[in-house]
């Protein structure tokens, strides 16, 4: 009896060695501090392409059409992305006072402005587009059954902050959104 404690206690020893000794650092909350999501250079259509199933999944399970993903309201989405890391704000509008709904028509999209998405963070689209899940003006624009077209970009900065946009749309004759 006294062999196989032993031997448990060396096996206990032994699979004690191979865990891991990397700690979390907890912030004031106790809660984990967020690690950076780094996205590398060859990441742009996995990432890409990770939003855009993820969002149709949830757009399905609410009998919602999918999103189809739009050149032009990528673009407008790109380059609101990037003004807001310049801005060093998460807001709506553009350093040259533009709205959505202008920088969507200056990307030449000829459908109707439907909702723009945006978020600062260091986390991954995933947990951002979870987020956006969590606030119901927000969840909206994700699962608006009129909609028909999306539009993604993220801009990272050099520490790592990612700065996230998602434009939504619907094909057809351009009209104002209420935006």
């Amino acid at each position: 009896m006294k062999t196989i404690s032993a031997l448990a206690l060396c096996g206990a020893l032994v699979l004690s060695a191979c865990a891991s000794t990397t700690e979390v650092a907890l912030g004031p909350d106790g809660k984990p501090l967020p690690q950076v999501y780094k996205i590398g250079p060859g990441q742009q259509s996995e990432v890409t392409y990770r939003l855009l199933d993820s969002v149709n999944t949830l757009r399905q399970a609410k009998g919602a059409a999918p999103l189809q993903l739009n050149s032009e309201l990528t673009a407008a989405a790109a380059t609101h992305a990037r003004d807001m890391s310049v801005q060093n704000r998460p807001w709506h509008f553009g350093s040259d006072g533009s709205s959505p709904l202008l920088r969507v028509q200056r990307s030449g999209y000829g459908g109707k402005l439907k909702g723009e998405l945006i978020s600062e963070t260091y986390q991954t689209e995933l947990e951002t587009l979870a987020a956006w899940m969590e606030q119901k003006d927000t969840r909206d624009i994700v699962l608006d059954p009129t909609a028909t077209d999306l539009g993604f970009a993220w801009y990272q900065e050099p520490q790592g902050k990612i700065w996230w946009t998602v434009v939504t749309g619907a094909a057809g004759p351009m009209a104002v959104a209420g935006l």
